[in-house]
């Protein structure tokens, strides 16, 4: 839409008025536009022109009706806001028409749209109001009659009149320009999508506006700090892919604007010349916005094992702590990693003897304390100094930990040695020291029956 295109124009402002009436022509170098088929009664020779005028090489455009056109060779200084030739106000809404049409139109080569353009502004700077009236010869305080030039200008300049009309209450500012950091957490090194939008005073977005930018503590994916984003046709919001680098990403966009109010100077040294307005309706905006950054998240994954078999241990019950063993780690979004007792988060090792803590903090150190005595390693755990593993959690790495338990001793049954070296074991036999009668006799009778063999073997010998 040509946003930065900026022409010098000339206006004549209704606070200067001359000190006794002129029927000095509109004079001046014609640029482009029409000449209407009649002259409005009461207006001198050259008002039937509508259209643009050259001044120092620049195209400018009178704004309220009949007085003399800017001379190239009178200088002009800055001077008050525009006003009506009356020396009122202008309505915010036709000082916006006016900004938008002369940032949008003032460097036209359609004839048709200068012609438009000039009659517009004619029609909104000069119209009737108390002393300003369609009945005098006095110029200065002869009126705008916009009906009357409706009719004598061709019907394809009052077709423009409509569509620049139109655009300018469509498209007019003030526009807000802004930009927001997204609402999800902020990673470093990790893509993120910053929303720019432009919006007219109708609450409209700005269609095929370019919107520059620069980026702090962040870069593009191709790792420039700044670039130019362009609205689509339907004037919608534009992302911005940007890749935080540090803690405290920020961005900063800047668009041109159409004007509040047109700005007029005034000639140097005469006021019997018209006034010009050397901004047409352009202004700076500017909106930031920032965000707060974070390393990528890290993990802990510890494996507890036997010392002697090197086998897996499930069911290990295992305290997630700081450095110190005591106080709770610290999860990525800063808050204490705890259970619902409020107390460091307690985990139990799974069939493979390993568990995983994600989404910690980085970077960070991470202890796994053991929390009491798996079944079978009672005997080599002590409760005032628990097994423990500790390691730094790096941004988007899991920490490898390995906790290693040693098994009870095994007990060894007692035997009784048998001869000299002891290498046999004996069984062991239950004795009955209770003898009952019969038992008694019998054993007296064998003790008798080796008496009397004890007896003859000693006879035989004889």
């Amino acid at each position: 839409m040509g946003w930065k295109r900026l022409a010098a124009v000339a206006v004549v402002s209704g606070l200067a008025l001359l000190t006794s009436p002129t029927t000095a022509t509109a004079v001046g170098v014609k640029g482009i536009g029409h000449n209407a088929s009649e002259r409005q009664p009461h207006a001198v020779p050259g008002s039937e022109w509508h259209g643009s005028y050259i001044w120092q090489d620049k195209h400018v455009w009178c704004v309220q009706y009949a007085l003399p056109a800017p001379d190239s060779n009178t200088p002009y200084r800055e001077g008050d806001q525009l006003r009506t030739k009356a020396g009122k106000e202008l309505q915010p809404d036709i000082a916006a028409n006016i900004s938008y049409l002369l940032l949008r139109y003032s460097t036209t080569k359609s004839a048709d749209e200068a012609a438009a353009l000039a009659h517009l502004l004619h029609t909104w700077t000069s119209p009737v109001d108390g002393a300003v009236r369609l009945d005098t010869d006095d110029q200065r305080f002869l009126a705008y009659d916009s009906a009357f030039y409706a009719s004598k200008l061709p019907p394809s300049v009052m077709d423009a009149v409509a569509r620049l009309k139109a655009d300018a209450e469509a498209n007019r500012g003030p526009w807000t320009l802004s930009v927001t950091a997204p609402k999800e957490p902020l990673i470093i090194g990790t893509e993120s999508s910053w929303t720019a939008s432009l919006v007219k005073a109708n609450g409209k977005g700005v269609p095929n506006a370019p919107i520059e930018f620069t980026l702090n503590d962040a870069t593009l994916v191709d790792g420039s700090v700044g670039g130019k984003v362009t609205t689509d046709a339907d004037g919608n919001a534009v992302s911005i892919k940007v890749v935080p680098t540090g803690p405290k990403p920020s961005i900063t966009v800047n668009s041109d604007s159409p004007a509040d109010k047109p700005v007029v100077h005034q000639p140097i040294p005469t006021d019997n010349m018209q006034r010009m307005v050397t901004t047409g309706g352009e202004k700076k905006l500017s909106s930031n916005a920032s965000g707060q950054a974070k390393t990528a998240p890290g993990a802990v994954k510890i494996t507890k094992i036997d010392s002697e078999t090197k086998k897996a241990i499930a069911g290990v019950a295992l305290r997630v702590t700081a450095k110190d063993q005591t106080s709770p780690a610290k999860k990525q979004d800063d808050t204490d990693l705890v259970g619902t007792d409020g107390k460091p988060l307690v985990l139990q090792t799974g069939s493979d003897g390993t568990v995983t803590v994600p989404d910690l903090r980085t970077p960070q150190e991470i202890c796994l304390v053991e929390v009491a005595a798996p079944k079978g390693y009672e005997e080599f755990f002590d409760p005032k100094a628990p097994p423990a593993a500790c390691g730094t959690v790096a941004a988007g790495q899991t920490l490898a930990l390995e906790l290693v338990n040693k098994p009870n001793k095994p007990v060894v049954p007692s035997t009784i040695p048998a001869g000299q070296d002891g290498g046999t074991p004996v069984a062991t036999a239950s004795f009955d020291t209770q003898l009952r009668p019969g038992l008694m006799l019998a054993v007296g009778g064998l003790v008798l029956l080796g008496a009397a063999l004890a007896g003859f073997l000693v006879w035989r010998r004889q």
